[in-house]
Parts: C-alpha cells; sequence; structure tokens
C-alpha cells in the first residue's frame, strides 16, 4: 500500500472539542493497538472514533489488500460539523439559545514502513 486510505464519519452528535480529546490520544499509533486502548476509555466519544478506526482498517484491507497488523493512523482530525440552533423559553418572556454542536471525524491509516516520524 502506498498511499494513505481514510475513513469519515460525518455529523457526530458530540462537540468537536470532547472529540478531539480522544483522537489526540491515538493519533500516530498502531490501528490495533489504538483500539484496544480506546476500548477501555471511558469518554463516550470514543464510540465514535472506534468505528472511524475500524472503517478505515477495513478500507485498507480490502481494497488496497494491506497488513491489518502493520496499519498506523497517520491522520487523524476532527472538524466541526453544522450546529444545529435550539431554544429554550425562559421567564419574562425571554428566549435562551441552545447549540447542539456537531462534528466530521476523519482518520488515515497506512502502512508501519510509511509511518510518519515525529520531531
Amino acid at each position: 500500500m502506498n498511499n494513505t486510505v481514510y475513513a469519515k464519519t460525518k455529523y457526530v452528535r458530540m462537540s468537536a472539542q470532547k472529540v478531539r480529546l480522544v483522537v489526540d490520544m491515538v493519533r500516530g499509533k498502531n490501528a490495533l493497538e489504538a483500539l484496544v486502548e480506546l476500548k477501555f476509555v471511558n469518554k463516550y466519544a470514543a464510540l465514535p472514533v472506534i468505528k472511524t478506526i475500524e472503517s478505515a482498517v477495513a478500507n485498507a484491507v480490502n481494497n488496497d489488500d494491506a497488513d491489518r497488523k502493520s496499519l498506523v493512523i497517520v491522520e487523524a482530525f476532527v472538524n466541526e460539523a453544522p450546529t444545529f440552533k435550539r431554544g429554550r423559553a425562559v421567564s419574562k418572556g425571554r428566549y435562551h439559545k441552545i447549540l447542539k454542536r456537531n462534528s466530521h471525524i476523519i482518520i488515515g491509516v497506512s502502512d508501519q514502513k510509511k509511518k510518519i516520524q515525529r520531531k
């Protein structure tokens, strides 16, 4: 496999700030080790990240004939998705905005040989 294989999960009903905490933990690690580590993380944001990593690994294995054990997470980032605007009526005829934030998760995996070295 020469290039990076990606998987995207869009419109995750969770703020990007919360998901980034989990994604930062697995960036640069072996994909299978990252999945094991995330199963024990006590954060709800780990669930969509696990699904995205599993999808990226499956894409690499099925589409590029990559070896499952040698895949490394070379790119992982979270972008903000459109925010749902809701509101709540409060006293004295006022209205408070409630912002329901969403995020897009993008994970890229590649062979261990192509692993990016951190400085």
